[in-house]
């Protein structure tokens, strides 16, 4: 949690800032240059290929919508915007839950499927070209170390 008013801001100092604003410019290119590829190459968007990956490796293909929205880091109404089109598309469908009845379940269709297989190939290469081929194994480890570290103090921050 952020401070509501700190007694003393505490600057970031000239190694801080270069890498803070490394971070926000390579993060945000990088995530422009995937999502125009994908989407040039298959229509697809990031979101939407990640919500794909995801159903794909569930159980059954399946998650609650609560699960899926979790996994993406979205709130449920932008996802249930996005699965929403991804069933007029017919990659998703949404269905009862059969356990409650109350929730809502998306579950990756075979066309969802095959659209996830045909696309996965160039959007690997992508992401090779664009993030995994520019950095040795030890770059690759830290950045792993860096950023689980950031997620699972976030996570334990939101829970």
């Amino acid at each position: 949690m952020i401070p509501v008013q700190p007694t003393q801001v505490r600057w970031l100092n000239d190694e801080e800032q270069r890498a803070w604003r490394a971070f926000i410019d390579g993060s945000q290119r990088l995530m422009a240059v995937l999502n125009r590829d994908l989407a040039d190459a298959t229509g697809l968007t990031l979101a939407d290929y990640r919500i794909l990956v995801l159903l794909s490796e569930a159980p059954r293909n399946a998650l609650r919508m609560s699960e899926l929205a979790e996994g993406i880091l979205a709130s449920r109404s932008k996802l249930t915007h996005q699965v929403r089109r991804l069933e007029g598309q017919g990659l998703v469908v949404r269905e009862s839950c059969e356990d409650d009845g109350r929730g809502v379940i998306a579950r990756i269709t075979p066309r969802g499927l095959d659209t996830l297989r045909e696309s996965a190939p160039g959007h690997v290469e992508s992401v090779r070209a664009n993030f995994i081929d520019l950095l040795d194994q030890k770059q690759l480890n830290a950045l792993s170390d860096v950023f689980e570290k950031i997620d699972s103090f976030l996570h334990e921050q939101s829970s």
